[in-house]
């Protein structure tokens, strides 16, 4: 009987190759998902790598000059290389940012007050943001109001990602991990010959005269002096390209999903009844026309000249012009919030709220001008300041963004927020031409002839942009010589700054320092 089990003479099948060692294998890095996908991650981090080099170089200085700018203009030359002709083509509708982001950053190099020196850096920031944001996709103009902040602190949080992201998709880690024990190795090794080339060194520094001489010199160079010089430098240069990889990474990064400004904001849906709204609007036109008549009898066409009877200048001025400027905003509020959930069904009920809103908006727009005259009459009375000339171009910036909101109740109301926003650009750019600290020299020497005293300490205190003026003042002989400009410290903006520190206004008030120092060592001799 034939056996029921196979035959032991057949032979087997041959087995499967053994698998490749482990080692061997070629690693790919782990996927993390919570960490975003990036383009050319290794040559974006090689840029970002230049780029904190480069911020350490320029920008590891006491003072900023032009070299705010030119790491400005690197990080979106860097930008633009890196994403090349079809990164450009999708950035193309947002390019119209660039102007302003270099024009701010300019300033920077041109004014020397620190009021505007914070004003303009945290602008560019802004600006480069929105330039990360949109240089891949969607369009600013359609961000309604609060997309603006939404979008810039959502680009900063989420580009926080990104440096941890191209380090896991450029870095082989497992290399590291596999010559880790000859790193342990040679470690070791250190520690065992740093003793021992000590020992060596003090017995041959006695045998020889000038081999001990020259090892005095080398223990003289004071090594944690030194030593935290670089790791400082180190941590600059890694902060300084961390932030670079955000923006390159969250700008050239791989996009998922819709994101703001790629659509239109949707409109919100309305529940409040036309009736209401309308009462509600025609009562404030009511009250704020009543108050509009007072203000233009008195302010604009009365004595101005002198507060109201019962009165002081600072309770008159200063105390109704925050009060007004806290009307004016409430009342742009107002509009936005009933345009946005007011029902308008018919074309009459769209024509009747318009109106009803615009005259509202222009009401206002004579509170803005009598808290403009209140504030003129205030600086008339005690004299400029900063604070005080950076008002009154906020006040003019509120104005033109209530007659924008005026002109957006009959046309494309969805722009409103585009324009609140190049409003905003124009107050800091308009601000930065003016010039506030040679200003308020100007229009403070101009008030010599009607107010016996100028505060001469406080023009004095003011930066290196007010220095021409003062010149000018003291030549005229308007201004005091209490003090003079030779007096006058400007640091090391003179002798020790470097090319990265270069300033406009700091190069023009040495030269205007030095030639009254020159004036008064020549009539001394």
């Amino acid at each position: 009987m034939s056996s029921t089990f196979p035959s032991t003479s057949v032979m087997a099948a041959p087995s499967a190759p053994p698998p490749r060692p482990l080692a061997t294998q070629p690693s790919l890095p782990l996927a993390t998902p919570w960490l975003p996908q990036s383009r050319a991650p290794r040559r974006t981090l090689g840029a970002a790598l230049a780029l904190g080099v480069l911020a350490e170089v320029l920008l590891d200085r006491p003072a900023w000059g032009v070299s705010f700018p030119l790491m400005v203009l690197a990080q979106v030359a860097v930008l633009v290389g890196l994403g090349g002709r079809e990164g450009w083509q999708r950035a193309r509708p947002n390019a119209w940012l660039l102007a302003p982001l270099l024009a701010v950053s300019g300033f920077v190099a041109v004014r020397d007050s620190p009021w505007l020196t914070a004003l303009n850096v945290l602008t560019a920031g802004t600006l480069l943001l929105l330039v990360t944001h949109f240089w891949g996709a969607g369009r600013v103009q359609r961000l309604g109001l609060w997309g603006y902040p939404r979008v810039v602190l959502g680009t900063a949080l989420r580009g926080m990602l990104h440096p941890p992201a191209l380090v896991r998709d450029s870095v082989d880690l497992s290399v590291a991990k596999r010559h880790a024990p000859l790193i342990l190795s040679f470690a070791r090794g250190l520690l065992l010959a740093l003793p021992v080339l000590a020992v060596f060194a003090l017995l041959l520094s006695s045998a020889d005269a000038a081999f001990a001489s020259a090892m005095q010199r080398v223990w003289a160079v004071d090594v944690g002096v030194l030593l935290g010089a670089w790791v400082a430098r180190a941590v600059g240069v890694a902060f300084s390209a961390a932030v670079a990889a955000s923006v390159l990474g969250h700008a050239l990064r791989r996009r998922r999903g819709r994101e703001a400004g790629e659509a239109e904001v949707a409109p919100a849906s309305p529940w409040l009844g036309l009736t209401e709204a309308l009462t509600l609007i025609l009562a404030v036109d009511a009250l704020f026309l009543a108050f509009a008549g007072f203000q233009v009898a008195y302010l604009f066409i009365g004595d101005a000249s002198s507060p109201a009877p019962g009165y002081s200048y600072a309770t008159y001025a200063r105390r109704g012009f925050f009060e007004l400027m806290v009307v004016s905003m409430l009342t742009l509020g107002m509009v936005m919030a009933l345009a946005r959930w007011t029902c308008r069904e018919s074309p009459l009920a769209r024509t009747v709220f318009q109106v009803g809103a615009s005259l509202m908006v222009a009401l206002t727009l004579v509170i803005v001008a009598s808290a403009v005259k209140r504030m003129t009459l205030y600086e008339e009375a005690f004299g400029y300041t900063r604070l005080r000339v950076f008002t009154h171009v906020f006040m003019f910036a509120l104005g033109g963004v209530l007659a924008w909101r005026g002109v957006t109740l009959w046309w494309r109301p969805e722009r409103f927020a585009v324009g609140a926003f190049v409003a905003a650009l124009g107050a800091v750019l308009a601000v930065n031409v003016i010039n506030p600290d040679a200003l308020i020299v100007r229009l403070n020497i101009a008030r010599v002839a009607e107010v016996p005293h100028v505060d001469d300490d406080y023009l004095y205190s003011l930066s290196a942009d007010a220095v021409p003026e003062l010149a000018r003042g003291l030549a005229s002989g308007q201004l005091t010589d209490s003090m003079g400009l030779d007096h006058i410290d400007l640091g090391e903006a003179c002798e020790g700054a470097s090319w990265p520190e270069w300033n406009l206004s700091r190069w023009r008030a040495c030269r205007t320092v030095e030639a009254a120092r020159f004036r008064v060592s020549a009539g001394g001799s």
